[in-house]
């Protein structure tokens, strides 16, 4: 059997629940020789396959973003954003401008989290963001695009968000009366869904639902 060929990702978001989870498995992976984490600040992190990358979001730098697959885990919320537009930036423009630096700059896959009921006409500012991202990450024409959308995240969160622990603790509460699609989903199981499907051999767009999700 011949051995794969050692890759290097990009993680947006790195310090959310996602990504933190997504890039410790990255970094265990034998797909990848580097993991290249794009964040403000140092986070100080060290492993010998883990680079971190002092990024200005507002100006890319194309040198930065060279990698085989980007993942991104971006996302923030309106209380923290303060803004819509704010919200906007991150959710949306962020991610989009590092996907065409790093197409640009030679990826064959991105990997995006969105969320569930993500639509460019939706009457929710949230899920209309989620679906312009969706949108226009698919006009660049990716060889391959994953988009992970799942419900109500569950997991162990480095920040208190009030609000979503109270839905977590009914969503876990009233968990097996919810149907699969709307059920919440271990952000776990979204990072090894993840990097599961990065290893596919996929082309072109394939989307991934909450109940998909559930799987992994």
């Amino acid at each position: 059997m011949i051995a794969p060929t050692p890759k290097t990702a990009i993680v947006l978001g790195a310090t959310g629940l996602i990504g933190n989870l997504l890039t410790h498995r990255l970094i265990d992976s034998p797909f990848y020789e580097k993991v290249k984490v794009l964040v403000r600040k140092s986070l100080g992190w060290q492993h010998p396959r883990l680079q971190e990358v002092v990024f200005d979001f507002d100006h890319p730098n194309g040198l930065l973003t060279q990698a085989d697959d980007i993942f991104c885990c971006l996302g923030t919320t309106m209380k923290k954003a303060g803004s819509k537009d704010a919200f906007r930036k991150v959710d949306y423009q962020y991610s989009l401008d590092v996907a065409q630096s790093g197409l640009a700059n030679g990826a064959q896959q991105l990997a995006i989290v969105t969320s569930m009921g993500a639509d460019t006409n939706s009457t929710f500012f949230y899920n209309r963001v989620k679906g312009e991202v969706e949108r226009d990450l698919t006009a660049l024409n990716y060889p391959t695009l994953l988009i992970f959308r799942p419900s109500l995240l569950l997991g162990n969160r480095s920040e208190t968000r009030f609000g979503e622990r109270l839905a977590e603790g009914a969503m876990r509460l009233f968990n097996p009366l919810i149907p699969a699609k709307y059920k919440g989903v271990e952000a776990a199981k979204v990072a090894n869904a993840m990097l599961t499907n990065t290893q596919e051999g996929l082309v072109g767009k394939h989307v991934f639902e909450s109940d998909q999700l559930q799987r992994y």
